[in-house]
Parts: structure tokens; C-alpha cells; sequence
């Protein structure tokens, strides 16, 4: 099953009578893996299962749902931030599917770290870590590097590394999951585990109404009502081609686009392409993280032919990975849209958030707790 048809299935979108029998099975699977994660928290919140210090503050940015709800941008944000403050920081990321803790060999393995490439690029003062055990790359980071914070990249749940700090950022488009933990709906853990965060970032604010944002952020203060809350949209900066043109989002008004991704929430990516006034003749979806290859390249470019269109549009997280295979394309040219996170409201709140835990005055026992 595709990611989209899975999504389908779990949102009720999918009516059909085997829908239905496969939202039984995958209900009575949720309670399970609800069940061990609420057991895994409960050790941590005993520390009986053991929670590693550093000697630096962590500030981890995550998220309680699975699929893409901003974090990478707001790594980018908090990266720049701290380096106006003179900090110099590490990011620790485990590298969703890479086959290397720390350097890719070749051009299949360098096409597949898009996360931690997209870090590099944007914020070439901080060092990107990559190795999925955080405790490893925090000792790495402080005694090679000399990193005087860490940020933890999709930190929320990895609770073996302790933080100063929690932010979570929360899709307002699919806010809360469903309503359900893995795999009946997307939850990670259950959304009362949201206690353990010091503050939520709201992603994609102005693809939902103010009422969705309202309802969202009613729900978030009944968990917590002392939870800073920001919110934020994708502020599109501009499109860039694999030639290194950059076309302004006005130039991309009018033109016909044929679109492709494979991201968490690829919804949200075309209502962004739409919201730009761009015509978008097509598209084509792939799972979260695909691993492209020259034929999927080939097959994009030919549906863009048949649509006519004048640009291929894709993420940039999806340009990372397949930059290597896109140099030998022809008329129609590749491009993606790039993006930085603006807050609407709450950004002042959270800089001095960031600021009170690393000065230490910070002491809470949120992240042990739940």
C-alpha cells in the first residue's frame, strides 16, 4: 500500500467494505504499540531506563506525528539564530535512510541523505552530525567539534539524550494525526505526551482557516496551558533550477507546472504551488523518502511533455536527492521551491525561550515526565 492510500484508509476517506476490515486490524495493532509506548515512557519517567547529559544545552526540534510537519526549516531558523548570539552549534541527525553515519561514497548514497544535505547547504557554520545513536554524536559533536549547543533533529521521541529544551512543530493541516497512534493514524505517541514540550511551533498556518487555528490551538492549551505557542507559515522565497536560475515566485504565475514529491504531506506542497497562482497540469506522488532513480526522472519528464508544461517543480528535500540524476534533462527544466519558516505570531516568545535555557534558567522536569 502507498503512502496516499494509506493516508486515505486511515482518515475514513477510503469507504469500501475491505477499507474497513483493514481499520479493525490496524486498530487493534494501535492499541499494542500505544501500550509499549506508554510502558517506554513510563521507564523514562522513572529513569529506569537511562537518560545521557551532556555537558552543553540540547535543544531538540520535533514532532508527535509521523510525515512532514516543518521541522527541517525550523532547524535552519534556530541554526542562524544561534549563530547571531555567537554560539557555535551541532546538529545531531540520524539521516533518515542513509547508509553511513557521517560521509556518503558515492552517488546513490549521497542522493538519499536529503535532510542533513539541506542542513549543510543552509547553515554551513554548524556542523551536521549524522548517526542515529544522539549520545554518540553528542559526545562527538562537544569533544571533536567544540559545539557549545546541540540541536537535536526529530529529538522528541529519543529520549536516551537529555534536552534543555523541547519545541515540536505541528502540521496545521493534519494536526494531531487522525486522532490515532501508528499505524490506525500517524501519531508517534499519544497527543497528551505533548506535556513533555516546552513549545509548539504551528507549520502551514495559512493553508487552514482561522477556525481550524483556533480549534488547534484550544486543544493544545487544555494539555498544557502554560505551552508557548507559535505559529508559522512556508514563506516561498523562490524557485531555483538545476542550472542555478532562480525564478521569483511572481514569474512562477501563469506558468504550467507539472509537480512531483515524495514527503510526509505532499497535499500541502501542491496547495503551495497552487497558492502561487501557478497553472499545476499535473503531478506525481511518491512515498516519504523515495529513493529516485534515472527511470522515475524519465517517467516525470515524459508525463511533463504530455501536459505540455514549463517547469517541473519539486521540494527541495526531493531536489537533494535526485540533483545527481536530473544534469542530462532537456527542454523542460527541473527546479524546486525553496522555503524559510515566518512566524505570525510568537517568534519573540521563543527566542527567549531559547535564550532563558541556555543561559541556565531553565530547569524543568518536563522531558522526564509522561
Amino acid at each position: 500500500m502507498n503512502q496516499q492510500a494509506y493516508r486515505n484508509l486511515i482518515s475514513g476517506r477510503s469507504t469500501e467494505p475491505t477499507a474497513a476490515i483493514l481499520r479493525f486490524f490496524i486498530g487493534v495493532a494501535s492499541v499494542g504499540y500505544s501500550l509499549v509506548v506508554r510502558l517506554r515512557s513510563f521507564l523514562y519517567s522513572k529513569r529506569w531506563l537511562e537518560v545521557h547529559t551532556t555537558d552543553v544545552p540540547v535543544i531538540s526540534i520535533g514532532n508527535i506525528t509521523t510525515g512532514g510537519t516543518g521541522k527541517t526549516p525550523l532547524v535552519i531558523w534556530l541554526c542562524k539564530f544561534l549563530q547571531q548570539k555567537d554560539f557555535r552549534c551541532a546538529v545531531l541527525t540520524r539521516g533518515y535512510k542513509t547508509r553511513t553515519q557521517t560521509r556518503a561514497t558515492s552517488d546513490e548514497q549521497r542522493a538519499t541523505i536529503d535532510e542533513p544535505a539541506i542542513l549543510a547547504e543552509s547553515c554551513p557554520q554548524a556542523k551536521v552530525i549524522v548517526n542515529p545513536n544522539r549520545v554518540e554524536a553528542a559526545v562527538e559533536a562537544v569533544s571533536k567539534f567544540g559545539a557549545k549547543v546541540l540541536i537535536m533533529d526529530d529529538g522528541f521521541q529519543h529520549r536516551k539524550l537529555h534536552r534543555d529544551l523541547d519545541i515540536v512543530t505541528i502540521d496545521g493541516t493534519c494536526p494531531f494525526g487522525y486522532g490515532k497512534v501508528l499505524p490506525a493514524g500517524l501519531l508517534r505517541e499519544p497527543v497528551v505526551f505533548l506535556k513533555r514540550a516546552d513549545a509548539v511551533v504551528v507549520t502551514r498556518c495559512d493553508q487552514i482557516s482561522e477556525s481550524e487555528l483556533s480549534q488547534i490551538e484550544k486543544e493544545l492549551q487544555l494539555i498544557d496551558p502554560d505551552m508557548i505557542i507559535a505559529k508559522s507559515v512556508h514563506n516561498l522565497i523562490c524557485a531555483k533550477s538545476t542550472a542555478g536560475e532562480k525564478i521569483t515566485i511572481e514569474q512562477l504565475k501563469d506558468k504550467k507546472i507539472f509537480a512531483f514529491c515524495g514527503i510526509g504531506n505532499p497535499d500541502a506542497f501542491l496547495n503551495t504551488i497552487r497558492n502561487t497562482g501557478a497553472n499545476l497540469v499535473g503531478s506525481k506522488i511518491y512515498n516519504d523518502h523515495y529513493h529516485y532513480t534515472n527511470d522515475c526522472l524519465a517517467d516525470i519528464y515524459e508525463h511533463a511533455c504530455c501536459l505540455k508544461a514549463d517547469l517541473i517543480l519539486t521540494t527541495q528535500k526531493d531536489w537533494t536527492r535526485t540533483a545527481l540524476l536530473t544534469s542530462a534533462k532537456k527542454d523542460i527544466p527541473f527546479a524546486y521551491l525553496a522555503v524559510e519558516i515566518k512566524f505570525l505570531t510568537g517568534e519573540d516568545k521563543l527566542k527567549q525561550l531559547i535564550e532563558d535555557a541556555l543561559a541556565g534558567k531553565i530547569h524543568s522536569c518536563k522531558n522526564n515526565s509522561q
